[in-house]
């Protein structure tokens, strides 16, 4: 009855959108700001919505149809600058205006802005913004990155008990804020990005195409995503909450169904040329001489999660697993960095069964990629990222390979962590060294730094816990070995 329910709550605000998306506006305006996102040596994907305004009605905000061209330049005053051809906002792709940018120069800082309006005579210019190419493989630079997972609007505004009250609440994540004042040179989002099935909703589980638009729209309207986003460019992975549901593989008949989440995930974000007839949403990027990162799909091509765990069970799939292995085979980078969007190595609570931590999940593929990596020896100088739980912590497995977990970004979503040793956990025998963990469940977010060599020092990346307000909560430095 409940599924039935969240069905036609489905249809009538596909109805009600329809309505919405055919009136027309005086002057459309860009009310979820803009984005830069998977950034390369030489291209980036630039994004932005036009809207009706700029606040949310009834927990939306309707999009505006017109016309958009993006200008960039080296110059942060436009003297010289190129365009882009001019994109039509369409309703089919919720008033989205999105393109692929390439010829760019590496490490250099490049300035964007949008021109859009009803149509070409009308059109005027938004906010300058800015993002820089990567460096690559030659470049000597310390770099900067940003890892969050778990931005719950719904529990950040609606959790009955933790809901935020602060006088800034309209603003938006406090850590936002505080991630800017650290200035960045990337953020990466790991997934849980928004949640399809948070509990307090108003209109129901979003199970179709105008609720899952919807989530996106409400979180990003807020003015601290548009500051952060106009100063620091971005790359995005999902996981369950922002592609089905908790805990979700491809089986069954429960909405949102696969097709729909990974056609949200590349409508909504700058994670593919929307161009590209056939896009995939993992990567490696050289982001300088002494760091390549990796960004891995955990959703698209993974097995049932209650299949019996062996050689033939993947979340990767073979092709990426493969890319995978041979990308970290070929990369002369002094760190290594694998950001993903569950862990690897935990603990996780024993009952789950989706990630490669768990006792009854992927740990075959785990434990066979770990032994890839010692037997290269690619281990002495490579990382793994996680976002996917609610807290934050340092784990080190037993063969030794160390994973930092970004913790919820906000309070309201955070809690106290797995111990080893604990029964309820994956690891009920310790056999993980963990040298920090969070106990008292808060919000916040994983800084992760690379400086290059000075003199006699080798390169050093440096992992950095904060909560959301920027209080240090556990630092710790590793030189390349």
């Amino acid at each position: 009855m409940k599924a039935s329910a969240n069905i036609l709550w489905a249809i009538l605000l596909s109805l009600a959108a329809g309505v919405a998306a055919a009136q027309e506006c005086d002057q459309p305006m860009l009310g979820q700001g803009q984005m830069a996102g998977t950034v390369t040596e030489t291209s980036v994907i630039l994004q932005a919505r036009l809207t009706q305004g700029d606040r949310l009605r009834n927990h939306d905000l309707p999009g505006c149809g017109g016309i958009a061209q993006w200008e960039y330049s080296t110059d942060n005053r436009f003297r010289t600058s190129s365009r882009t051809p001019w994109i039509e906002a369409e309703a089919s792709y919720d008033f989205i205006v999105k393109t692929r940018v390439g010829g760019l120069e590496l490490g250099t800082r490049y300035y964007y802005r949008l021109w859009f309006g009803r149509d070409t005579t009308s059109a005027w210019v938004g906010d300058r913004a800015t993002f820089r190419t990567l460096g690559g493989r030659d470049e000597e630079r310390e770099a900067k990155l940003v890892v969050v997972t778990g931005m719950n609007v719904d529990k950040f505004y609606r959790d009955p008990n933790n809901a935020y009250i602060g006088p800034d609440r309209d603003l938006g994540f406090p850590a936002l804020e505080t991630i800017l004042r650290m200035q960045p040179d990337y953020f990466v989002g790991t997934g849980d990005n928004v949640y399809y099935d948070a509990r307090n909703i108003p209109f129901g589980f979003a199970t179709e195409e105008v609720g899952i638009r919807r989530c996106y729209h409400e979180q990003f309207v807020r003015p601290r995503f548009h500051e952060l986003f106009k100063y620091v460019a971005t790359y995005w992975e999902k996981d369950d909450h922002d592609y089905r549901y908790n805990d979700c593989d491809n089986t069954g008949d429960r909405l949102p169904l696969p097709d729909l989440g990974v056609r949200m995930f590349l409508e909504q974000l700058p994670v593919a040329d929307p161009a590209d007839p056939a896009p995939v949403t993992y990567g490696t990027f050289r982001i300088s001489k002494d760091l390549q990162i990796w960004i891995v799909e955990g959703r698209d091509y993974r097995s049932p999660n209650d299949m019996e765990d062996g050689p033939d069970k993947t979340i990767w799939g073979t092709t990426q697993r493969n890319w995978l292995k041979r990308t970290l085979h070929e990369s002369d980078a002094t760190f290594k960095v694998l950001i993903s969007p569950t862990p690897m190595v935990g603990p996780d609570d024993r009952y789950k069964t989706d990630n490669h931590a768990d006792v009854e999940g992927f740990r075959y593929e785990r434990d066979d990629f770990f032994r890839f990596l010692i037997d290269e020896g690619i281990n002495r100088n490579f990382y793994i990222v996680c976002g996917d739980r609610h807290w934050q912590y340092h784990s080190i497995h037993p063969t030794g390979i160390e994973e930092f977990s970004s913790g919820a970004l906000i309070d309201a979503n955070s809690r106290a962590g797995r111990l080893p040793g604990d029964p309820d956990s994956s690891d009920p025998d310790a056999e993980i060294i963990q040298p920090y963990v969070m106990l008292d469940g808060s919000g916040g977010f994983l800084l992760f730094r690379v400086e290059p060599a000075a003199g006699e020092e080798p390169p050093r990346i440096h992992f950095e816990f904060f909560d959301e307000r920027g209080v240090p909560l556990y630092a710790t430095m590793k030189r390349a070995r």
